[in-house]
């Protein structure tokens, strides 16, 4: 079982890692904005712009996805199922959630769901 002070620690780097996404999240949809694609006088430029818009789609999505996460874990921190393993119900190593914070299962089935 984790002690309140290791899940104080890691609410608090959860928190700021949410507030560092939200803003990442923010940043590329005003960089997409700005970067809307048109048709200009050279292929090479157009074909420039998609390629840079369709990273920052990515990028973005990634961000979201890991935002979720993030707040997933702080769901279960107000819960207080944090730091117990979703599928086999047994305790999340420090180790592991101090690697990553907002992870949901313990190393041996986070290794069955990879299969």
């Amino acid at each position: 079982m984790l002690s309140a002070e290791r899940i104080e620690r890691l609410r608090r780097y959860l928190l700021e890692e949410e507030t560092r996404l939200r803003q990442q999240i923010l940043n590329l949809e005003i960089t997409s904005r700005e970067a809307d694609i048109t048709t200009g006088n050279h292929m090479a430029e157009d074909a420039t712009a998609a390629f840079d818009q369709a990273a920052a789609v990515s990028l973005q999505r990634g961000h979201q996805i890991a935002l979720a996460a993030v707040q997933r874990a702080l769901a279960r921190m107000a819960d207080g199922t944090y730091g117990i393993c979703e599928r086999c119900h047994e305790p999340i190593d420090f180790a592991r959630l101090k690697a990553i914070p907002h992870a949901a299962l313990c190393m041996t089935c986070q290794r069955v769901a990879e299969l």
